[in-house]
């Protein structure tokens, strides 16, 4: 008699689903919203530096493919004006 038992029954809780999880969360909420009742003005002065720095960040992070444009290869190379002309006009010659 082989009685199988499923493999979660024997893995460990996680801490967030205990009562202790449970209250360390509640404690972190009450202390996130003293020390932003508290620091209120701190924050809301750093803001307007805050949006300053997001935008070199911003153009690092956003505009990465900028520096690739001579190095096109096969069919990522961008099709020219020419190109897309010649092809077009090849059947219509009358």
């Amino acid at each position: 008699m082989n009685h199988q038992t499923p493999n979660h029954a024997h893995e460990p809780r996680s801490l967030w689903r205990t009562r202790y999880g449970v209250g360390l969360l509640v404690l972190g909420a009450v202390a996130a919203f003293f020390l932003f009742a508290e620091h209120r003005a701190h924050i809301f002065g750093a803001l307007p530096f805050l949006l300053i720095l997001a935008c070199p960040l911003m153009h690092l992070f956003m505009h990465h493919g900028h520096g690739a444009q001579g190095h096109h290869t096969g069919a990522d190379q961008p099709r020219t004006g020419a190109e897309e002309h010649s092809q077009t006009n090849q059947g219509d010659r009358s």
